[in-house]
């Protein structure tokens, strides 16, 4: 059997490990949900909603390959699977079919409203057991709250407690 040795101590290791863990299902749900609804958005703000999408799905892959690697590297293999994905996302359902562009924009809001809230809950439990784990959080809180910002800015400030 192969393993890799994590320089942190095992409870360093169990909390970071869960923090790595539940940022990679979120981020991998997040480009999952940006994606659907890009295929189904429809409306007269189309073009706009449907590239914006792009933007966000783009920048949760990057994260998630990010934490995945974070991950492997204090020797926690990630788990990126879909049924893992599925059974502990923190992001709410996506409604099925065709989405009006407002409707989806409305969805992003809460979707990275949702992601956002468990992010910032990450950089305060790994700050004192892992500051290059709080920083990768750092970083991926800062990327999704612009897109969330921007979001919020096409639905016309109507869901700003996101």
């Amino acid at each position: 059997m192969y393993s890799v040795k994590s320089p942190l101590s095992e409870a360093e290791l169990k909390t970071v490990s869960e923090a790595l863990q539940g940022a990679l299902v979120d981020l991998v749900d997040l480009s999952l949900i940006a994606k659907q609804i890009h295929w189904n958005v429809v409306g007269p703000r189309f073009r706009s909603v449907h590239l914006q999408l792009d933007e966000v799905v783009d920048t949760a892959r990057l994260h998630s390959d990010t934490v995945a690697e974070r991950a492997s590297t204090l020797g926690v293999p990630p788990d990126g699977r879909a049924a893992t994905v599925a059974g502990s996302s923190g992001i709410g359902a996506v409604p099925e079919g065709w989405i009006k562009d407002t409707e989806a924009v409305g969805a992003l809001v809460e979707a990275l409203g949702a992601v956002i809230t468990r992010m910032r809950e990450r950089i305060a439990a790994t700050g004192d057991a892992d500051p290059v784990s709080q920083d990768v959080f750092i970083g991926i809180t800062a990327d999704l709250e612009k897109h969330h910002w921007m979001f919020q800015a096409e639905d016309g400030g109507e869901r700003l407690g996101g």
